[in-house]
C-alpha cells in the first residue's frame, strides 16, 4: 500500500506541472498503474472436475440451457461426467484403401447412367480418412469387387439385349425356392437363395431325426469370396436331440463364424444363470425348453456356461420339460426374418431367437446348408426378395422421378434402403410419392443403397435405377455400421447437387403424409432446424452384445446431446452444408449410430455460434403408426400401399392393422 500511495502523490505534483509535455506523462503513469491492479487482480481458477460436451468439442462454455418455443426441447442439460478425459487427437491424414480406385472407372458408362452415382466424387476423401468408421476399408473393398463384377455384366447384359439371349444371371430374382425329399449325407443339402433374404422372409424344413443322441445343423452361409477360403455363416442352427431315457440333456446352440474372428459367442437354448430379459422384436431369446435332470448336483457338468436370457427360471431347468426335436417325430420347422434378427417356430411354437451380429445382415445371406442325423422332406424359402419386370409395369411412366427444376427445391427426402428391397421401394413410388408436391418436382426423393455382394441383386438395382431414375448407388457394401456415411451422403445431395431448403432422412419402410410435413415446415425456422421425435436425455449403450454398442472410446460421455430418432427427421439447409464441409476438411467425427451422429454434428454447429432450433414433433412415430401421424414405422410393403388407400379414400390418417 505505501507504493501505492506514494503513485498518488507523484500524480497529484505531475498535474501542477504547467508544460506541454506533462499530460503525456500523466497519461503514460495512468496506464502504469491501471496494468499494475489488473495483474493483481488475476487469480488461477481450478480446473473442474467436470467438462461438458460444450468444452470436450470448442472448449467454450455452454449457452443458454434451453430454447423458446412450446414444441423446443432442452438444447443443453446434458452436462456429462467424462469417464476419461480424450488425448489431443492429430487431424485426420487420408489413407490408401484398396480397391478405392476401381470404384472410380466409370469410363464404359453413358451420362445418363452416371446419374446413379451423383455423389460418389464428393465421399472419395471420406472414405480415404484415416479416422473412418472400422468398416470402411472392407466395405469399400468388397465393393470395389462388386461393381467390376457389375460393369462387366452391365456390358454383358447390352450385349445379350441386342442378341436377344436372356442368361440364366439375368433372369429375375424368384419369389421362392425349394428342394424335396432328401435324407441328408454326411455333405449336407444345400440350397440356393440367388437374391438372398429380406424382413418377413422364411425357410421351413420338414424332416425327422434319425437317431437318439444326435445333432443336425442348420446354416444360412452368406457369399463366397476368391479371396476367402469359406463363406461367412450368418446363422448356425445346430440342434443335439435327447438321449435314451432323457439320460442326455438336449439343447439348440446358435452362433456365427467368420473368416476374420472364427466362432461368435454361443448362444444356447435352454440358458441358464441369467435373469436378464432381454429379447429380439418382443420374442424372447428362449422358449421353455427344460428337461429333466436325475442328479441336480451335477446339473451344470460338462455343460458351458450361457449369460443368454430365457423365460424361464432356474428351478425350471430341472424339472421334466418339452424339447421340440425328438428322434422318429416329425417335425416342421420355420426359420424368419424379422426387423432385429432371426426365429424359429417348431411345429407352430415359437422356440428360439437370435439377434442380427455385425456385417451378418439377413440380406448377405446366400444358401441354406442343412446337415447331420435327418430325413429331410423338404426345405422350402419364400418371401424372398422380387423385383417387377420393368417391362411389364403398366404404370412405370407415373412412377418415374420427375425432371429437376432448376430453381432450389423446398425439400429433399433421403430414404435408406438396401439393394434388395424392390418390395419396399415400389410401395414408396405407388404410395406417398405419388403426393403432388413430389409428382411437381417440389419435394426430390432419392433412395440411398450401398452396393450388394450378389451381382444378381446388383443388376437387378442398376435396372431399377436406369428404369426410375429415384437411386443413388453408394461407392461401399451395405453394412449397418456404415450409414453414417448414407446420411453425409444426403447432404451433400441435397447441398450440392439438388440445392434445397430443408433435407430430409427416412427409412423405406416408413410411411411420410408430405402435405403435412410441409404445412408443418411452413411455421418452422429454414435456419438452425432439427425436426422430429427428438431426444434429449438418452445414454451411450456399453452392452457390448448390442448393435447400438458404442465404446468409451466412441464416445466418453455418459450422455449425449439432443437427436432425432432415425426413422425421419428434417434439417435445414444450414446444417446439412455444415456437415458436409466439416466432414471433407476432416474437422466433423464419424459415429456409427447416424441419428445420434447427426445430433453430435448440430451441437458442433451450435458451439460454432450458431442458433439451433430443436423442433419436437411427437406425431413422428418411431415404431408402428399411431392415428394423426406425420411418419409411421416399421410399415411392410402392404400395409404401406393400405395407409395410401384409407388418405385417399378416407381422406384420415388412420392406421392400418
Amino acid at each position: 500500500m505505501v507504493n501505492d500511495w506514494k503513485h498518488l502523490y507523484l500524480l497529484q505534483g505531475l498535474m501542477k506541472m504547467k508544460k506541454w509535455y506533462g499530460g503525456l506523462l500523466i497519461m503514460a503513469l495512468g496506464m502504469t498503474l491501471f496494468l499494475l491492479y489488473s495483474l493483481k487482480g488475476i487469480q488461477p481458477q481450478k480446473q473442474s472436475t467436470k467438462q461438458s460436451a460444450y468444452s470436450f468439442f470448442n472448449n467454450n462454455s455452454p449457452p443458454n440451457d434451453s430454447i423458446e418455443g412450446s414444441s423446443n426441447v432442452e438444447a443443453a442439460s446434458f452436462d456429462a461426467d467424462l469417464k476419461k478425459m480424450p488425448k489431443p487427437t492429430k487431424m485426420p491424414h487420408l489413407v490408401h484403401v484398396a480397391g478405392l480406385d476401381d470404384l472410380y472407372d466409370m469410363k464404359n458408362l453413358s451420362e445418363g447412367e452416371m446419374n446413379v452415382v451423383l455423389a460418389w466424387t464428393h465421399l472419395r476423401s471420406l472414405l480415404s480418412r484415416s479416422d473412418a468408421l472400422p468398416e470402411t476399408a472392407q466395405g469399400v473393398k468388397e465393393a470395389s469387387v462388386a461393381w467390376k463384377e457389375l460393369l462387366s455384366t452391365i456390358e454383358t447384359d447390352k450385349a445379350s439385349k441386342m442378341s436377344k439371349i436372356d442368361s440364366p444371371e439375368n433372369q429375375n430374382c424368384p419369389f421362392s425356392v425349394t428342394t424335396l425329399g432328401k435324407t441328408v449325407a454326411d455333405s449336407g443339402v444345400t440350397l440356393s437363395l440367388p437374391c438372398g433374404l429380406i424382413i418377413d422372409s422364411s425357410i421351413t424344413l420338414i424332416g425327422i431325426p434319425n437317431e437318439q443322441n444326435s445333432s443336425f445343423q442348420i446354416d444360412l452361409a452368406g457369399q463366397e469370396l476368391e479371396e476367402e477360403p469359406y463363406p461367412p455363416i450368418i446363422l448356425h442352427y445346430n440342434v443335439s436331440l435327447p438321449g435314451e431315457n432323457m439320460t442326455e440333456e438336449p439343447y439348440i446352440v446358435q452362433n456365427t463364424w467368420t473368416n476374420d474372428f472364427g466362432w461368435g459367442k454361443e448362444e444356447r437354448c435352454p440358458a441358464r444363470g441369467s435373469a436378464n430379459i432381454h429379447k429380439v422384436d418382443e420374442l424372447v431369446l428362449c422358449n421353455v425348453q427344460a428337461v429333466r435332470n436325475n442328479n441336480e448336483e451335477n446339473v451344470n457338468v460338462g455343460q458351458p456356461t450361457s449369460d443368454i436370457p430365457s423365460n424361464i427360471s432356474s428351478e425350471s431347468t430341472h424339472r421334466t420339460g418339452y424339447f421340440p426335436f425328438s428322434e422318429g417325430n416329425p417335425f416342421t420347422a420355420t426359420l424368419w426374418v424379422g426387423s432385429e434378427g432371426f426365429h424359429m417356430t417348431v411345429n407352430g411354437r415359437h422356440e428360439t431367437s437370435f439377434a442380427y451380429r455385425e456385417k451378418l445382415e439377413p440380406w448377405l445371406v446366400n444358401t441354406i446348408k442343412v446337415a447331420g442325423s435327418l430325413s429331410l422332406f423338404s426345405v422350402l424359402a419364400k418371401g424372398l426378395p422380387v423385383t417387377e419386370g420393368n417391362d411389364i409395369v403398366v404404370d412405370v411412366e407415373n412412377l418415374k422421378a420427375p425432371s429437376i427444376l432448376k430453381k432450389r427445391h423446398v425439400l429433399l427426402i433421403g430414404v435408406f434402403s438396401t439393394g434388395n428391397n424392390f418390395e419396399r421401394r415400389m410401395a414408396l413410388r405407388r404410395s406417398w410419392m405419388q403426393y403432388e408436391a413430389v409428382r411437381s418436382g417440389e419435394v426430390v426423393v432419392r433412395f440411398f443403397i450401398g452396393l450388394h455382394k450378389n451381382n444378381r441383386v446388383n443388376l437387378e438395382l442398376w435396372r431399377e435405377a436406369q428404369a426410375y431414375g429415384d437411386i443413388q448407388l453408394m461407392p461401399f457394401v451395405d453394412y449397418y455400421s456404415l450409414i453414417s456415411l448414407k446420411t453425409i451422403a444426403i447432404c451433400i445431395v441435397g447441398t450440392k447437387i439438388i440445392p434445397s431448403k430443408y433435407i430430409m432422412k427416412t427409412d423405406d419402410d416408413a410411411f411420410l403424409r408430405i402435405d403435412e410435413m410441409l404445412s408443418s415446415l411452413k411455421g418452422k425456422s429454414s435456419e438452425g432446424l432439427l425436426y422430429g421425435l427428438i431426444s434429449s436425455k438418452s445414454s451411450p449403450d456399453r452392452d457390448g452384445d448390442s448393435k447400438w454398442y458404442i465404446s468409451d472410446e466412441e464416445w466418453p460421455h455418459d450422455t449425449y446431446p439432443p437427436w432425432a430418432h432415425g426413422p425421419g427427421y428434417v434439417i435445414s439447409r444450414d446444417i446439412a452444408k455444415f456437415v458436409v464441409f466439416g466432414h471433407q476438411e476432416r474437422k466433423l467425427q464419424f459415429f456409427k449410430l447416424e441419428d445420434v451422429a447427426m445430433g453430435i454434428w448440430i451441437e458442433r454447429f451450435r458451439n460454432s455460434g450458431k442458433e439451433v432450433h430443436y423442433e419436437n414433433d411427437e406425431r413422428f412415430y418411431n415404431a408402428g403408426c399411431e392415428s394423426n401421424y406425420i411418419l409411421a414405422h416399421y410399415q411392410n410393403p402392404r400395409m404401406v400401399l393400405c395407409l395410401w388407400e384409407k388418405l385417399q379414400k378416407e381422406h384420415k390418417p388412420e392406421c392400418c392393422e
